[in-house]
């Protein structure tokens, strides 16, 4: 009977450590790296978030870091669509960004979905969402903007590698359209990146202090 009741001692002591755990574990993977406005980001946000697509990190960059503040920026603009929202998007265009996000997840989609708890609607909820934030850019801030003849030679001169073939560097009157273009594009995103930092600076938003891992 003794031996009985220590074993059973035993056998609970080790189910409560193993309980204990994973909750540290769970705790580990959905703490809070960031908060916008008490809106809280967690790891298995961003974790979700590079594995999709949903943000744009490259190799070697420090990744977790970088989208944690796309996300961010990603929160602070669902926030201000809520106060002047776009149209309600074509159901085709939403499916083909969650299309998107299925292919760039490619075979891996089943244990991303099974390890942050995704399932097939918020990851339409999730292309919505980009689909109107493009939305919402074009319509606050067109497509495009008007360059100058001097921004254009300004952006020729600074991106001359990107106009040279085979050694050699064409002239502007040759490649004038696309270097408009692409000093357009700059400019529209420039505009953008400074209106989501006054976002920021209007917003609370809290970050974790430490490495991020």
């Amino acid at each position: 009977m003794m031996l009985t009741r220590r074993f059973l001692c035993l056998f609970l002591s080790a189910m409560c450590v193993t309980a204990a755990s994973g909750a540290s574990a769970q705790q580990l993977i959905d703490r809070v790296v960031a908060r916008v406005n008490g809106a809280a980001i967690t790891m298995t946000d961003v974790r979700a978030a590079i594995a999709l697509g949903i943000v744009d990190v490259m190799a070697g960059d420090d990744q977790i870091a970088i989208a944690v503040q796309q996300l961010i920026d990603r929160q602070l603009l669902l926030a201000e669509m809520a106060r002047f929202p776009p149209p309600e998007p074509p159901a085709t265009d939403v499916e083909k960004q969650l299309a998107a996000y299925k292919t760039h997840a490619g075979a891996q989609l089943p244990s991303i979905m099974q390890s942050t708890g995704l399932d097939e609607q918020r990851l339409r909820q999730a292309a919505r969402d980009t689909v109107r934030i493009r939305a919402y850019l074009v319509q606050r801030f067109g497509t495009a903007s008007v360059v100058t003849d001097e921004e254009v030679q300004q952006y020729y001169a600074a991106h001359r590698a990107e106009f040279t073939r085979d050694g050699r560097v064409r002239p502007l009157e040759d490649v004038e359209s696309d270097v408009r273009q692409r000093a357009s594009a700059e400019r529209r995103g420039a505009i953008i990146a400074q209106w989501i930092r006054d976002l920021r600076g209007r917003a609370e938003v809290v970050e974790v202090q430490g490495p991020i891992r």
